[in-house]
């Protein structure tokens, strides 16, 4: 059985009718306990009191906002050379989702980098790249809206996908490229001498690991909102002919 089958519309539904109550069952066993642990079962940190437990918002956030940019390339990528339609759709659901996490990760930043920094914001080189980052989002859901023909946007997108890229790479790796800057470096690590005491990343793991579910269980219902309206106006557009 070939990957490519599920480009089909049909087969594709079929699927993830299937798949999605899994999805949401999964999102909710592993966000609602590990919000719940790292909110109320974690102690305060000893210089920046109960604010650290942002952390349980802002890190799942932020990760999923870059690699939902990451997915949508790919996607794109698929529609620009094989031409699958349900590639494209996936892109443009996939995007309203990555503009509202990109937005908690800048929103819960600046609350957490208040007491860290003593200032909401700073033009620190990660987030810069996060805000031109979220300015891609809006400019790639405007194109969409913008352009009628939806093949000549999915193109459109695509090559804006591209260039949006590279600010989704710096968004992750802009600590590593710059030594300069006031944002902390890796969260999670496989080096624990990096990444924070476990009373804290335990339940960190559980939130990531609830967003991705999370963001699976909405990518699916919107990508079955897109076919459908493709659908939808493929009959018109019928009705109107005939």
């Amino acid at each position: 059985m070939s990957l490519w089958e599920y480009a089909n519309p049909v087969k594709f539904m079929r699927l993830t009718d299937r798949l999605w109550p899994w999805a949401m069952g999964l999102a909710v066993v592993t966000l609602v306990p590990g919000l719940i642990w790292g909110f109320f079962a974690t102690p305060d940190a000893e210089n920046f009191g109960s604010s650290v437990k942002v952390i349980y918002v802002h890190v799942p956030a932020a990760m999923m906002a870059i690699n939902i940019w990451v997915m949508m390339l790919i996607a794109s990528l698929v529609w620009l050379v094989r031409r699958h339609h349900v590639s494209a759709l996936a892109a443009k659901a996939a995007a309203p989702i990555g503009l509202v996490m990109t937005l908690i990760a800048l929103v819960t930043g600046a609350i957490w980098g208040e007491p860290m920094w003593g200032t909401w914001w700073a033009w620190d080189p990660r987030l810069t790249s996060f805000l031109i980052l979220f300015l891609f989002y809006l400019g790639y859901l405007a194109l969409w809206a913008a352009i009628d023909d939806p093949d000549t946007a999915a193109d459109l997108t695509g090559v804006l996908c591209l260039v949006g890229s590279v600010f989704a790479l710096l968004s992750r790796y802009a600590v590593n490229f710059w030594n300069q800057g006031l944002h902390q470096g890796a969260t999670l690590s496989l080096d624990k001498e990096e990444h924070i005491a476990n009373v804290y990343w335990f339940p960190l793991l559980l939130c990531l690991a609830g967003f991705v579910f999370l963001f699976l269980v909405l990518l699916l219902a919107r990508t079955r909102t897109e076919i459908r309206l493709r659908r939808l106006r493929a009959l018109e557009h019928r009705e109107r002919m005939q």
